[in-house]
């Protein structure tokens, strides 16, 4: 199972946590692996090449261990009101997306949102 722990501040998304491989499928050939993959990646290269907001993540292959933190997501670290917008609703809008899976794969996908300091 995978585990999804997003992270915001004062209700602001601005990171998330995910940990484990889905088991659905066999390694290489997890379709949910496979989206959760590609969605993560496209949170940071849509802030890092299309908004030129920093990012900082670890992506650990061997135990699907992945941080993401965008903290231009915040309102206290952001360089304009459009870009904290932007990083905070995909982030935001990404939550929304796993919400929406869990009705078909609660087997193998947890979300969770929490309030964290950065």
């Amino acid at each position: 199972m995978t585990k999804v722990v997003f992270y915001k501040k004062d209700g602001v998304f601005y990171g998330f946590h995910e940990i484990g491989h889905a088991g659905y499928g066999e390694f290489g050939t997890d379709v949910i692996c496979s989206a959760l993959s590609a969605m993560t990646m496209l949170i940071i290269n849509t802030a890092e090449t299309v908004w030129g907001i920093d990012v900082t993540y670890e992506i650990e292959d061997e135990t699907a261990d992945i941080t993401v933190t965008i903290k231009e997501a915040l309102p206290e670290y952001a360089a304009s009101k459009e870009k904290q917008y932007a990083a905070s609703g995909l982030i935001e809008g990404y939550y929304y997306q796993l919400m929406d899976m869990l009705e078909d794969y609660s087997d193998y996908l947890d979300v969770d949102a929490e309030e964290k300091e950065i």
